[in-house]
């Protein structure tokens, strides 16, 4: 299931208040009616790239291990992380040794996105971004865990026009 609103558990785990972390921006650029999403390239522990879609007044975020698909038959495994506060969108830097999330983010894509359906276990949807163009899912794999869903292009059976 996609909670609902869960990035104080995220904040709570970050202190970017510190000397050596880049900050997030605090006032989001937004165009209105257009929810966004980013990738980011997050080089910590492992590297990896955090997929983040603006849903109900927060980022809903996956870890994807390996970078995004942009052809539709390749599928990634997508682990479902905590919220993160829309500030995040735009947030690339150095997160210091020692805090959570230890390491290098960089903007990997973003842009905006078009809705085609929304289950809980299922989201479709089209992205307009530099990189990740086109109709994509991100599907619950419950089998595997309860955080675990696949991500994947799809093929386009009709266009959401932008």
């Amino acid at each position: 299931m996609i909670e609902k609103n869960t990035h104080k558990k995220s904040t709570k785990k970050r202190s970017l208040k510190s000397k050596n972390t880049s900050q997030p921006n605090t006032t989001p650029n937004k165009k209105p009616g257009a929810p966004r999403f980013v990738v980011q390239k997050h080089t910590a522990t492992n590297l990896h790239y955090d997929f983040r879609l603006e849903l109900d007044g927060v980022l809903k975020s996956w870890a994807i291990p390996k970078e995004p698909p942009t052809n539709p038959n390749i599928r990634r495994l997508a682990i479902q992380v905590e919220d993160h506060d829309l500030s995040y969108i735009d947030f690339e830097g150095k997160i210091k040794e020692g805090d959570y999330g230890a390491g290098k983010v960089e903007l990997w894509d973003s842009g905006t996105y078009d809705m085609e359906t929304r289950k809980d276990y299922k989201l479709v949807f089209f992205l307009h971004g530099k990189r990740l163009r086109g109709r994509y899912t991100i599907l619950r794999f419950e089998k595997a865990g309860p955080n675990t869903w696949l991500f994947f292009k799809t093929k386009e059976e009709h266009r959401i026009m932008r």
